[in-house]
C-alpha cells in the first residue's frame, strides 16, 4: 500500500487525508499542536468556549462534500442550523439586519429608490454569472502548467470575469447609495483583502451570503474539524498529534520521499503540505534555490500578504440578548480605515466585527453568560520587528468603548470575567503564518486563480499543497476544495 504523509491537520490537510485514505493510500498527519483544525482551533477555559479562527458557515454544500463523498451522512458527524437574519451591520450607528430572503432585502434596497433596487438586482444577475464562469473554470480546476491556462478556452473565460477593477468599483456601477455599497464592500476582509484594491471578482462573496445563507455548526465551529478527524480515523489514516515536521525531506532527483520530524524520519510516495505554502518553503525544503522553481525563498518575502488580525475572546457575566450571534460595526470613514490597515497603521476608528454564539447555543458560556469573539483587522508583520502592544491595548479600549457606547452593551467592561487575545505573533507562531497575515498570500489578481501557488510543486515530485494560500485560495469552503483538489493530484500521479 503507498503512503502519503501529510504536514498539518487544517482543514485543508484533513481533507485530502480523507480523500486519500479513501482512495486506498495509507495516510498518516503529523501536527505540531494537539488537536486539528489549524486556526479552526478552541480555547475551553474557566467555563468558556470561543471558536479561535473562522466563525461564518456558508456553501454548507461544501462542508458535507468529504463525507457525502466517503459513502457516510453529514449529519452523523455534525450539525447544520440557518441563521437568518444572518448579520447586524452597523453603519453610523444605524443597525441594519442582513437576510437572504429576498423580500427582506428588496425592503432594504427599496427603502433608498426603485433605482437601487433595479441595481442591486444588476448586481446579482452581474456576479452570480461570473461566479458560475470562476467555479466551472477555475475554483474546481486545479493547474500544474502553462497550458492549463494560456489556451483559448481558459483565457475567453478569464476575459469574461473582467476583474481588472476593484470589487467597490464593481459594486458602484450598479449601486449608487455609499450605505447600501458599504453593507455589500465588508465582505472581502473574510479572506483578508480590502474591497478597495481587491479584484472584483470577490463579490461573490456577499453574493453567496446573499442567496445561499449562512449557517452555524451546533457547539461551534471546531466541532467542523472534530467531524473530519473523526471520519479520517474511521477510514483508517493516523493523526500523529504534538508531532512537528522539521524537514520535507527532498531526494537528489527532486523527488519528496516522506517527512523528517521531531519524532523521526517517516518514509512515503508523497507528501501534501497542510502547513502555510510561504513557511514550508522558508522553512521546510532544505535544498538548493535553483531547485525550488518559481518559488525560491527569496521570492516568498517579496510576494503580497493578507491582512491579520487582533482577537478578543472575552467571557463576560452577562447575557447580552440584544446582540445577535454575527455583528460587523464599520468605521464611519470604511475607507480610510482599510487603507490605514494596508500601511501598517493602527486605526483611531476601527471597523470590527463580533461573534457571539451564546445567543444561540447554550454550550459556549455558563448560564446567562456570554462568550463574546472581537475580531479586529489589523496590519501584518511585515515591515515590523514586534506586534505593538501598548498600541494595541489602545485599540482594545477604544472597541469595548464603542461596543458599549454604540452597540448597546452598557457596562460590558465591568462584566468581563475571562480575557484572552490573539495578535498577529499568534498567527505567526501558533500557526506558522509567514508575517502572522492570518489569511495567507493575498488574493490580489496576480496571486489568484492559476497565478496562486498551485497544488502541485512545479519542480519537486510528488510534493503537492493545500490551504488558504495556495489554489483556490482562503475561506473554509474554498480550502476544503483545496484538499479535494490536492488529493486528485496526487491520485493522478500515484
Amino acid at each position: 500500500m503507498k503512503k502519503v504523509s501529510v504536514v498539518g491537520a487544517g482543514i485543508g490537510g484533513l481533507t485530502a487525508a480523507i480523500y486519500l485514505q479513501n482512495y486506498g493510500y495509507q495516510v498518516e498527519v503529523f501536527e505540531k499542536n494537539s488537536r486539528p483544525g489549524g486556526k479552526m482551533d478552541i480555547i475551553e477555559e474557566n467555563g468558556f468556549k470561543f471558536d479561535t479562527g473562522p466563525t461564518i458557515v456558508m456553501m454548507p454544500e461544501i462542508y458535507q462534500n468529504p463525507f457525502k463523498d466517503t459513502g457516510v451522512d453529514y449529519k452523523d458527524y455534525f450539525k447544520l442550523q440557518r441563521v437568518n437574519p444572518f448579520m447586524d451591520v452597523y453603519i453610523d450607528g444605524v443597525r441594519t439586519a442582513l437576510s437572504s430572503d429576498l423580500v427582506d432585502l428588496a425592503s432594504i434596497f427599496e427603502s433608498q429608490g426603485e433605482y437601487e433596487m433595479e441595481g442591486f438586482l444588476n448586481y446579482l444577475a452581474d456576479i452570480y454569472s461570473k461566479y458560475r464562469n470562476a467555479k466551472d473554470n477555475f475554483i474546481y480546476k486545479s493547474f500544474r502548467g502553462p497550458k492549463d491556462f494560456y489556451n483559448f478556452k481558459t483565457l475567453i473565460q478569464a476575459y469574461k470575469l473582467k476583474t481588472f477593477s476593484s470589487s467597490f468599483e464593481a459594486l458602484s456601477k450598479h449601486i449608487k447609495n455609499p450605505q447600501l455599497r458599504n453593507l455589500l464592500a465588508f465582505q472581502t476582509l473574510y479572506i483578508g483583502i480590502s474591497p478597495f484594491n481587491g479584484p472584483s471578482i470577490y463579490n461573490i462573496i456577499p453574493m453567496i451570503e446573499l442567496t445561499s445563507g449562512v449557517w452555524f455548526i451546533q457547539g461551534g465551529m471546531f466541532q467542523y474539524a472534530a467531524a473530519l478527524e473523526k471520519r479520517f480515523l474511521e477510514l483508517g489514516g493516523v493523526i500523529r498529534y504534538d508531532t512537528e515536521v522539521t524537514e520535507i525531506v527532498v531526494d537528489t532527483d527532486n523527488s519528496a520521499i516522506g517527512v523528517q520530524t521531531t519524532a523521526g524520519f517517516h518514509e512515503s510516495q508523497a507528501v501534501v503540505a497542510n502547513s502555510d505554502f510561504p513557511y514550508t518553503v522558508e522553512n521546510l525544503i532544505n535544498i538548493p534555490e535553483k531547485r525550488l522553481g518559481k518559488y525560491t525563498k527569496k521570492r516568498i518575502k517579496q510576494l503580497d500578504y493578507s491582512m491579520s488580525c487582533y482577537i478578543l475572546y472575552l467571557g463576560v457575566n452577562k447575557n447580552f440578548s440584544e446582540l445577535g450571534l454575527h455583528t460587523i460595526r464599520m468605521s464611519e470613514d470604511f475607507e480610510g480605515n482599510v487603507q490605514a490597515i494596508e500601511n501598517g497603521i493602527f486605526p483611531d476608528d476601527p471597523s470590527f466585527y463580533i461573534y457571539n454564539p451564546s445567543t444561540i447555543d447554550n454550550s459556549f458560556a455558563p448560564s446567562d453568560q456570554s462568550a463574546i469573539y472581537v475580531l479586529i483587522p489589523v496590519s501584518n508583520l511585515k515591515g515590523t520587528e514586534s506586534w505593538e502592544t501598548a498600541k494595541a491595548d489602545h485599540l482594545k479600549a477604544n472597541v469595548l468603548e464603542i461596543m458599549e457606547n454604540e452597540l448597546g452593551m452598557t457596562d460590558l467592561k465591568d462584566h468581563i470575567v475571562y480575557e484572552r487575545a490573539f495578535t498577529p505573533e499568534t498567527f505567526k507562531h501558533r500557526y506558522n503564518s509567514l508575517f502572522g497575515a492570518t489569511f495567507g498570500l493575498k488574493p490580489t489578481l496576480f496571486q489568484s486563480n492559476y497565478f496562486r501557488p498551485h497544488n502541485k510543486h512545479s519542480t519537486i515530485q510528488n510534493l503537492y499543497f493545500a490551504g488558504a494560500s495556495v489554489h483556490p485560495g482562503a475561506g473554509v469552503p474554498i480550502v476544503i476544495t483545496s484538499g479535494q483538489l490536492t488529493a486528485n493530484e496526487v491520485i493522478k500521479d500515484l
